[in-house]
């Protein structure tokens, strides 16, 4: 089994970690002596190590993962792991860079762990390697998406022009991500009130939460419905019905070129408005502020709730998948402001999924085997491992070789693939494809579950063609980032608090103008000033 590293900050592990990475002397040696092959597999002919930095894993250990060990054998490239735990990730890395003891790559950190202005500041100190020369003569498949999706490539690149991570990709073609959990109807209570179309509309949706009030659609003859909840405090349903007041989010977001802060629009006060008119109508659940997931769940499972949140409507309501295939999801609404239906959109990339050091001995090799994960079949391999781990062929009643699930509890199948994948609960580089990845249960089963099919065509019908990124994924220099912390913790508390208490009535809205000017005085003003100048960076970039 290979050492596993960790970093300690000691000047004796400091000295055995510098042997394991290299120095910096024997980098450039080996650099001179690798040869990569530039197409197929193995990247390289004869096997060569590296050292990759990833967050430690919660069910095994990086060198046990079946799908490490595959792409070692396909590739050639035999890693060391250095694995902090998650926790402590970020400070281990921050050590790591500034005592100089590098590991060769950095794996799966994501921009939470490997924040987009540590990449601009140690790529300007070189620790980091610019990559957008690599990527175009070594690495055809991330090269060819970025060509195609000048989007992505504009959300990867530093302010000085430089790409020093490589992302996550969610392209159209092959995932669907929501932007968050959606919300959906009670189809049993439409069912019981004979709804035949679902609100297009603040007042049909306002006049259908007054019959889930007021109809005993449960039918336990009790007045005990609540008629909209959500078990995120206000997030969810804050998410889905601010668009229907003109906004993509409520704090910054992005119109036409100009940044704005939501918050402290007319349009927000107009989602106030309707919001504290539900709230005290009892058509908002009065503990929605207060209430823990539990009492939220309490709720959804004896149905007394009619419109919900949840990532599937049968999470909250303890149903069969199979039996809640009647709740709808909730369709995007208009108002009096806002004409059109809209709804915000997943920017589809994540930065920070991996980066070459300084010390890595062959960056073309490096580049190459991140490359992989850029094809379907590499994003396979890395989610669900080799054949025989934790899938296999069998044949099915129909004659279809199809992959099967190995374990014996189909309960663990979530539990078993993070025993396998090397992307599993981590940002890592590649493609999300939601389609390869799937594996039967049994070879009689669907290739995909009856709801995940019901949920994307929900998404596709009611999601999808509205959608519009409230604000596009960006870098910062170190000085808007400073900037942005000094500020953004005080306004964004005072915003969510003032929420609530605009909401529930304990503030009036005839005091909007004193907390908008309460707001400029926390200087919100120059926090847009700073997103709009990463913004206009972001429009610019080729």
């Amino acid at each position: 089994m290979k050492k596993k590293y960790v970093l300690i900050a000691s000047l004796l592990m400091a000295t055995s970690l510098l042997a394991a990475c290299g120095s910096k002397e024997g980098s450039a040696t080996q650099k001179e002596n690798i040869k990569v092959e530039e197409k197929g597999m193995p990247i390289v002919k004869e096997k060569i190590k590296m050292t990759m930095m990833a967050p430690g894993l919660t069910k095994t250990e990086w060198e046990d993962l079946a799908a490490a060990k595959a792409l070692e054998d396909l590739t050639n490239i035999d890693f060391d792991y250095i694995t902090p735990p998650q926790t402590d990730f970020e400070t281990k890395l921050n050590l790591a860079f500034a005592s100089d003891e590098l590991p060769d790559v950095i794996f799966g950190a994501g921009s939470s762990l490997l924040k987009n202005s540590v990449q601009s500041d140690q790529g300007a100190q070189g620790n980091l390697l610019a990559l957008e020369d690599l990527i175009k003569e070594h690495a055809p498949n991330l090269n060819k998406i970025l060509e195609e999706n000048p989007e992505f490539k504009k959300s990867i690149t530093a302010p000085d022009s430089h790409i020093y991570s490589l992302p996550r990709l969610y392209p159209e073609e092959t995932s669907n991500p929501l932007y968050i959990s959606p919300l959906w109807y009670n189809g049993e209570w439409l069912e019981k009130l004979g709804v035949k179309e679902l609100p297009k509309n603040t007042d049909e949706l306002y006049t259908l939460l007054k019959r889930f009030k007021t109809e005993d659609p449960n039918g336990n003859g009790k007045q005990d419905e609540i008629p909209l909840s959500d078990g995120n405090k206000l997030l969810i349903i804050r998410t889905w019905l601010l668009p229907a007041f003109g906004m993509k989010s409520q704090t910054i977001e992005e119109q036409d070129g100009k940044v704005r802060f939501a918050a402290m629009s007319k349009d927000y006060k107009e989602y106030l408005t309707f919001m504290n008119k539900l709230y005290s109508e009892g058509l908002l659940d009065k503990e929605v502020f207060s209430q823990s997931p539990d009492q939220f769940q309490g709720n959804t499972e004896t149905d007394k709730v009619g419109l919900f949140s949840a990532y599937a409507s049968y999470m909250a309501t303890g149903k069969n998948p199979a039996d809640a295939l009647n709740d709808p999801m909730f369709q995007q609404i208009t108002s009096d402001i806002q004409d059109t239906p809209l709804a915000p959109g997943h920017p589809r990339v994540g930065t920070g999924t991996f980066a070459i050091t300084k010390k890595c001995p062959s960056p073309e090799a490096a580049i190459r085997w991140a490359d992989y994960l850029y094809t379907e079949e590499g994003a396979d391999l890395a989610g669900n491992g080799p054949e025989g781990a934790f899938w296999q062929y069998e044949t099915n009643k129909d004659g279809e070789k199809v992959r099967v699930y190995v374990g014996e509890d189909k309960q663990k199948m979530e539990e078993d693939r993070g025993k396998i994948g090397i992307d599993y609960g981590l940002v890592t580089p590649g493609l999300q494809n939601d389609y390869v990845t799937s594996i039967r249960e049994t070879a009689d089963a669907p290739a995909r579950s009856i709801w995940s099919e019901f949920q994307e065509k929900e998404t596709k019908a009611k999601v999808t063609p509205y959608e519009e990124v409230p604000f596009p994924v960006v870098y910062m220099t170190k000085e808007e980032t400073d900037q942005i912390a000094t500020t953004s913790t005080d306004i964004l508390t005072y915003v969510e608090q003032m929420e609530a208490k605009f909401i529930t009535g304990v503030e009036s809205l005839d005091n909007w103008d004193k907390y908008v000017k309460n707001l400029k005085g926390m200087d919100v003003d120059n926090y847009v000033k700073v997103y709009q100048q990463a913004y206009d960076r972001w429009a610019k970039a080729e």
